[in-house]
């Protein structure tokens, strides 16, 4: 029987929360699936949580090295590719999880905190795409990028990130069609409400986690891991024929809005909760 390709997956963003839930996910993954694995961790410098990021990945049974660059400078993403190559051949899969928000509102938007919102959201993924591009072809890998259920559903009072994450799930079905023929899938993982340490400060709040539970069909906050489970599938041998695909873990959230509408069948209480 033919043994499982090696898989070399580069992670950006990965030393936050659901980044470290992609790096552990792709690690249960490649032991279910019999194959080895190296983990390249990116993250926007080097350092101290970089270099425990490595440790850890490394202990629990992966090969992985630290690269660091800005994924919104086309020089850095290319270094960045190019040092993942040098540490360990040719990328399998490229995981583009980094990315940013802010509030504000469009009328007094600052033009500098759109281009920003974009640059780290949608323009980064696609510079990264291409940079990895020749390698995907090489190996016949994938691209998933993370994006988010506020891409699918507009969020008021969060600037540019809706529309960043719309374009983002539109630029990687585009890419899906115009790289398919090159063997190269690419997918994106919508999450809906995720307690990483980003949020956790949100969640301190027995009232205000209580509210959010309640909104979710499934009865509970999201995790990291869900997230990561996600994208290692997409990643994995599994989806060798699923490409241009967006996949929401979330819950039930999404398709849950309409049964706040007052006066419709089955209409939870009325909770006041802002969603993240």
């Amino acid at each position: 029987m033919k043994s499982p390709l090696p898989i070399h997956a580069l992670v950006t963003g990965a030393t936050g929360g659901i980044g470290r839930g992609i790096c552990f996910a792709l690690i249960e993954q490649a032991r279910k699936d019999g194959t080895s694995l190296l983990i390249s961790a990116a993250a926007s410098q080097p350092g101290e949580r970089l270099d425990r990021l490595v440790d850890e990945l490394r202990a629990a049974g992966a090969m992985a090295y630290g690269v660091a660059g800005d994924i919104s400078d086309p020089a850095q993403c290319a270094a960045m590719v190019a040092q993942a190559q040098a540490q360990g051949g040719d990328l399998t899969a490229l995981v583009c999880n980094a990315g940013a928000s802010g509030p504000g509102r469009l009328a007094d938007l600052p033009v500098a905190q759109w281009d920003r919102t974009f640059n780290l959201n949608t323009r980064s993924a696609w510079l990264m795409a291409q940079t990895a591009r020749e390698q995907l072809a090489r190996t016949r890998g994938s691209i998933t990028a993370v994006a988010s259920m506020s891409g699918l559903t507009p969020q008021p009072g969060y600037g540019a990130y809706s529309a960043a994450k719309a374009a983002l799930i539109m630029l990687c079905r585009q890419l899906a069609q115009e790289w398919a023929a090159e063997g190269i899938r690419v997918n994106t993982v919508c999450p809906g409400m995720i307690r990483t340490p980003l949020t956790e400060a949100v969640y301190q709040d027995e009232t205000t986690l209580q509210q959010r539970q309640a909104l979710v069909p499934l009865g509970r906050i999201g995790r990291a891991e869900d997230v990561g489970a996600a994208v290692a599938y997409l990643a994995s041998a599994a989806a060798s024929y699923v490409t241009g695909q967006n996949l929401v873990v979330d819950g039930g959230i999404s398709d849950h809005m309409l049964t706040m509408i007052p006066g419709r069948p089955g209409k939870p209480p009325v909770m006041h909760a802002q969603i993240p």
